[in-house]
């Protein structure tokens, strides 16, 4: 149940829907700093966490199916540089430890080992899928509480629309996914088999992050688009959501990962499951980004709608405390 404020839906005088540079004209004039705490208690009074971890989960059902699918491409090529390229790459991003063995052996090109790779490509493709639809549904629950929107649309068109996103973002952001987090395993797995230089895998690893950036954005921004139960503003307003998304995403890989590069303490802890673990928070954190996103981008609308107040008053405080 959200205690958020709902959201009215708001245009500009003429009609046309607000834009990016609507957004920042109204992050000025009430300030950053003003908007970022508003998201924020927008983004807890929400039920923002709660639905952070079960996107999390939800991310997590469809990436481990989704490597599996690659680990299954790979022993299902004819090619062997190409099939090797596929490998090393998984072998790079996959979490959990013993997984050099087992590409090792899918590239190996018995028949035996492509019977196997075509059942993994097969099952994984469609287990990631039907986990992705779910984690599509579970991104209308959440951005509709943050907007304050209480019921979801009826189950039929819930989870039949989550399917159509599902169709047409899941290039997208598979490919995101890949450029971000595997463009460095794929640009040393196509140097070792490819012959890459030095030259040529220094621009892979410079334009892979603003392709993958944009594609992320992109699809984040289509999401928002289509995902809660009210009339949205134009992409390029959320874009701005997304921006932000994608920005602080980045920025808890990046501490996570020196966090689990600098820690010796973490892979003695968590012996093999220290990947999965590693997966796990990095899945929270990037959940946690991309709803707070949403908060901004629904807080920023409520600020041009006069209701300045994220959530509504705690009948059981005091009268006039300040909701914090």
């Amino acid at each position: 149940m959200t205690t958020a404020r709902t959201v009215p839906v708001t245009t500009e005088l003429d009609g046309d829907e607000l834009d990016a540079e609507d957004a920042w004209h109204l992050a000025r004039k009430h300030g950053l700093r003003t908007v970022a705490v508003g998201a924020f208690v927008r983004f807890r009074y929400g039920d923002g966490f709660s639905s952070s971890r079960a996107l999390a989960l939800q991310a997590c059902l469809a990436l481990v199916p989704f490597l599996l699918a690659l680990t299954g491409l790979a022993a299902d090529l004819d090619e062997e540089r190409v099939s090797t390229v596929v490998a090393q790459t998984v072998d790079g991003i996959s979490p959990g430890q013993g997984s050099g063995d087992a590409l090792a052996s899918a590239v190996a090109g018995d028949e035996s080992s492509e019977d196997a790779g075509e059942l993994a490509l097969t099952l994984g493709l469609l287990l990631s899928l039907a986990s992705m639809t779910t984690a599509m549904a579970q991104v209308e629950r959440g951005a509709n509480r943050i907007y304050g929107i209480r019921r979801d649309r009826p189950a039929l068109q819930k989870y039949g629309r989550a399917a159509v996103l599902t169709a047409l973002l899941a290039l997208p952001v598979g490919l995101g996914f890949l450029l971000l987090v595997g463009g460095h395993a794929f640009g040393a797995a196509m140097t070792e088999s490819y012959g890459w230089s030095d030259g040529t895998r220094l621009a892979w690893n410079v334009a892979r992050w603003p392709i993958g950036v944009a594609l992320a954005v992109l699809a984040i921004a289509v999401l928002l688009d289509h995902a809660p139960r009210r009339r949205q503003p134009a992409l390029s307003w959320l874009a701005l959501g997304g921006t932000l998304a994608v920005a602080l995403s980045m920025v808890a890989t990046g501490a996570l990962a020196a966090y689990v590069g600098l820690s010796g303490s973490f892979g003695a802890t968590y012996g093999p499951l220290a990947g999965i673990v590693a997966l796990l928070l990095w899945a929270l954190a990037a959940a946690v980004s991309f709803f707070y996103g949403v908060a901004v981008c629904a807080q920023l609308e409520a600020l041009r709608a006069g209701v300045p107040e994220p959530a509504y008053d705690d009948p059981g405080r005091p009268h006039g405390h300040v909701v914090e």
